[in-house]
């Protein structure tokens, strides 16, 4: 099983460059929001329960954002292998994920990180905010905010995976294609080890 997180700040293209390397080897896309979403639809207890927080305008606890990758991981076991994206967004998620897949006889194979400067960042989303209809990707200041919240809070799960070496980063500047073959390079020199 190859298990894979991409990871990047907003604006990245996570979920751009996720959609391709979903089609090009056929892992399952673990994105957390479209897990909660899946939940909350099929009423499962955790479901349920992520409902009941978010109508009260709270965020949804690691421990259930956990507990629905670790159900999704054992309704796939034929799976050749998981994408996670916007997961783990910490430390502790990262460690959680880890526990996870020892369970089952897994691990992370590999930790693509989407290096962009902020600048290019900032631009996208601002970009993106005139399609996307999302209010937080249509002021600057919310923008630059998010950054300063990934960085505190995201940017450290490479750190727990450098440990292992498990990092590599790819360039996320260029064009869509560019940036996909540079994550299909890491890859495959990965698998052929």
């Amino acid at each position: 099983m190859f298990n894979l997180i991409l990871f990047g700040p907003p604006g990245s293209g996570k979920g751009t460059q996720s959609d391709k390397l979903v089609a090009q080897y056929g892992l399952i896309h673990l994105s957390t929001g479209n897990l909660l979403r899946e939940e909350i639809a099929n009423q499962t207890a955790l479901g349920l329960e992520a409902k009941k927080l978010m109508d009260n305008g709270q965020l949804v606890p690691d421990a259930v954002v956990v507990g629905m990758i670790g159900s999704a991981l054992k309704a796939n076991p034929q799976a050749k292998g998981f994408l996670f994206d916007g997961f783990p967004r910490t430390v502790a998620q990262a460690e959680a994920l880890d526990n996870l897949l020892s369970e089952v006889g897994e691990e992370i194979s590999i930790v693509l990180a989407l290096e962009v400067n902020e600048e290019e960042l900032v631009k996208r989303m601002l970009l993106r905010g005139q399609s996307s209809g999302r209010p937080d990707d249509k002021d600057e200041n919310v923008i630059r905010a998010r950054f300063v919240e990934y960085q505190n809070k995201t940017a450290p799960v490479a750190g727990h995976y450098e440990q292992s070496g498990k990092v590599k980063h790819v360039k996320g500047e260029g064009s869509i294609d560019d940036i996909f073959r540079s994550l299909v390079r890491e890859i495959e020199a990965k698998q052929s080890v």
